[in-house]
C-alpha cells in the first residue's frame, strides 16, 4: 500500500490560547506539494504535527510510511556537530572506538560499518565537504541549511518535509535543493515562498484559517486559480455593493413616500374632511403598513450588509495587501554613496573584501551578486556603518536605513508599536497606527510583542518601521528581505517597492523579487574576486 498523510478536523491550539488551525482536513501521497498561505497561518506548526514533533489538541492524524523533517534552522548550540543532524554521532564514536581496540564484542555486532561513508556521501551530494565532527557554528547559514537538508534525506523517508529549505542558500544552494526534489520519487512537502521552487511542486495546498484548498499543478497554476477566485470575488463584490446601495435608496424613497402621506393626512384631519373614526382607522392602518414596511427593510437591509461583508472577506482572503510608500525626495544626480579602494573584514590577515569600488548616484537600484561567504553581507554593513574599513574611504551622502537578516533593529522584549514609536520619534500614536495598519498590523496585532511573531511578521515588523514613516530613508539596504515573509508579504513589498523613489542596495537569492524590483544594475561579487572592483 503507498504511503500516506492523512488529516481529519485537525486543531491546534497555541499555549496562551491562540488557535493557530482548527478543522484541518488534508491527504498527502507521493508526490510533491507546496504549502502556501499567509504568515501565521500555521504552516511549520502543520508540518511538525505531520512529523510527530508536536501533537493536534483537535481531529485526527493517519501515518503511513516514515517522515524526515527539515525546520527551519534557529542556529547551533555551542557544541552542536553536522552528525547531530544526522543523528550520528554515538554511531560515529562507536566507529572511532572499534578502530581504537576499544569496543565490546556486542557493541561491535551492532556497528553500522558503512555509517561514515553514507554519511559523507550524502554531505558530498548537497554540496557541504566538511567532516562529521565539524562544529555547526563554523559554517556558514547557507551550509548548515545544506548540511540539515542532507540529513533529512539520509534515511530515505518516505516523506520529506521541508520547510523553508532555500532559506540562507545561495544561487547553487538553491539550485541543489530543486534539483534534489526534482528528483525525489517519495513524497514531499514543502512550506516555502521560493517561486521557482514552488514551480517545480505537482500540487499546491493553500492554508488558510479554518481550511486546506487543495490545487493542482504548480505554483503558475495556483496563482492563476487565485486570480479567478479573486475575480470572482471582486465580482460579488460589486453585486453586494450594489445590491446594499439600492437597498438603501429605496428604504429612503420609501420614508419619504410614507412621510408624505403622513403629512396629506393630517392636513385633512386638521380641515376636518374626514370623520374622526375613518381617519383614525387610516392612521392605524397607515402605522401597521410603515411598521411593516420597516421591518422588510431591516430584514433585507441587514440580509444585503452580511453579503456585502462575506464579499469583502473573501476579497482579503485572496487578495495581497497593499504598501504604499511615500516619497523620499531624493534627486537623480545626488550622490548617495561612495567606496573607494575598501578593504575589510573580522579577522586580521583573512580580508573578506579586497580593493573594492562602487558608486550609487540618485535612484539607482543595485543588486549585490554572489555564492554564500563572497561578502554581499560585509559590504552591506559598510555601508549601514556597521563596519569600518581597514583601508580605503566609504561615503553615504544620504539617510540610509538597513533591514538586516537578524532583524537586529527590532527589540524583541517589546511590542510592534513600542518597536516602531522607538525607531521613529517624530510619529505621534496617529501616525503609528496609521503606518502599522499600511503593513496589516491593526488594533491588537500591533500590540503583539515581537517575540510572539511568526518569522515572516517579524519582517513585516522590521519594514514597516523602516519604511512606515512619512519620510522613508532616501537609500534602503537590504539584506534578503523575503526571507521568511508569505507570498502575499513578498508581492505587496515588490509593488512598494517598485513604486519608492529612493536608491535600492539589495542581496537577494530571489531572482523574481529582483526582476520585480526592476534592477538597474547587478554586481557580482564573485567576478570581482580577484582583481579590483569598480
Amino acid at each position: 500500500m503507498p504511503a500516506q498523510l492523512a488529516l481529519l478536523n485537525l486543531a491546534w491550539t497555541a499555549p496562551d490560547g491562540r488557535a493557530v488551525l482548527s478543522g484541518i482536513t488534508a491527504s498527502f501521497g507521493q508526490e510533491r506539494t507546496g504549502i502556501a498561505g499567509r504568515n501565521g497561518a500555521g504552516k511549520s506548526t502543520l508540518l511538525n504535527i505531520l512529523a510527530g514533533r508536536l501533537a493536534p489538541t483537535g481531529g485526527s492524524i493517519h501515518r503511513d510510511g516514515t517522515v524526515a523533517l527539515l525546520r527551519q534552522f534557529a542556529g547551533p548550540t555551542a557544541d552542536e556537530t553536522v552528525a547531530d543532524l544526522f543523528g550520528a554521532t554515538a554511531g560515529l564514536a562507536l566507529l572511532r572506538r572499534a578502530e581504537a581496540g576499544a569496543a565490546e564484542a556486542d557493541e561491535l555486532a551492532a556497528a553500522d560499518w558503512t555509517l561514515a561513508e553514507r554519511l559523507t556521501g550524502a554531505l558530498a551530494r548537497m554540496g557541504v565537504a566538511v567532516d562529521p565532527d565539524t562544529p555547526l557554528r563554523r559554517l556558514s547559514g547557507g551550509q548548515r541549511a545544506r548540511a540539515a537538508l542532507a540529513a533529512a534525506i539520509f534515511a530515505a523517508p518516505d516523506f520529506l518535509l521541508l520547510d523553508e529549505p532555500t532559506n540562507d542558500l545561495d544561487r547553487d544552494g538553491r539550485r541543489a535543493v530543486q534539483e534534489l526534489l526534482q528528483g525525489w520519487r517519495s513524497g514531499a512537502i514543502v512550506v516555502s515562498h521560493d517561486r521557482a521552487l514552488l514551480d517545480s511542486m505537482d500540487a499546491i495546498v493553500d492554508l488558510a484559517p479554518g481550511e486546506a484548498t487543495r490545487y493542482r499543478g504548480n505554483f503558475d497554476a495556483f496563482r492563476q486559480a487565485k486570480a479567478t477566485r479573486l475575480a470572482a470575488a471582486e465580482h460579488d463584490l460589486a453585486v453586494a455593493e450594489k445590491r446594499a446601495t439600492d437597498l438603501a435608496r429605496r428604504a429612503q424613497e420609501r420614508v419619504e413616500r410614507q412621510q408624505r402621506r403622513d403629512a396629506a393626512g393630517h392636513r385633512r384631519s386638521a380641515k376636518g374632511d374626514l370623520p374622526r373614526i375613518l381617519a383614525g382607522a387610516r392612521r392605524d392602518n397607515a402605522e401597521r403598513t410603515a411598521g411593516g414596511s420597516a421591518r422588510l427593510t431591516e430584514r433585507q437591509r441587514a440580509g444585503a450588509e452580511a453579503d456585502l461583508a462575506e464579499a469583502r472577506d473573501r476579497i482579503a482572503a485572496v487578495k495581497p495587501a497593499a504598501i504604499a510608500l511615500p516619497p523620499s525626495g531624493l534627486h537623480a544626480d545626488r550622490r548617495v554613496l561612495a567606496l573607494t579602494d575598501v578593504t575589510v573584514g573580522y579577522r586580521p590577515g583573512q580580508p573578506v573584501l579586497r580593493d573594492v569600488s562602487l558608486a550609487v548616484t540618485g535612484p539607482e537600484r543595485v543588486a549585490l551578486r554572489g555564492r554564500n561567504g563572497s561578502g554581499k553581507s560585509t559590504l552591506l554593513a559598510l555601508v549601514a556603518g556597521r563596519l569600518s574599513p581597514w583601508s580605503g574611504r566609504v561615503s553615504v551622502g544620504v539617510r540610509a536605513a538597513l533591514l538586516d537578516q537578524r532583524l537586529d533593529l527590532l527589540d524583541r522584549d517589546r511590542t510592534v508599536a513600542e518597536n516602531f514609536a522607538r525607531l521613529n520619534p517624530e510619529e505621534d500614536a496617529n501616525g503609528c497606527r496609521a503606518a502599522l495598519a499600511r503593513f496589516q498590523f491593526r488594533a491588537a496585532a500591533a500590540d503583539r510583542p515581537v517575540a510572539a511573531l511568526s518569522g515572516g511578521e517579524r519582517v513585516r515588523t522590521a519594514l514597516a518601521c523602516v519604511l512606515g514613516n512619512r519620510a522613508p530613508p532616501p537609500l534602503l539596504i537590504l539584506d534578503e528581505p523575503t526571507n521568511h515573509l508569505d507570498l502575499d508579504a513578498v508581492e505587496a513589498l515588490e509593488a512598494g517597492l517598485a513604486a519608492y523613489d529612493g536608491a535600492l542596495l539589495v542581496v537577494s537569492h530571489d531572482a523574481a523579487f529582483l526582476d520585480a524590483l526592476g534592477i538597474t544594475r547587478r554586481v557580482d561579487l564573485d567576478d570581482l574576486a580577484d582583481r579590483p572592483r569598480a
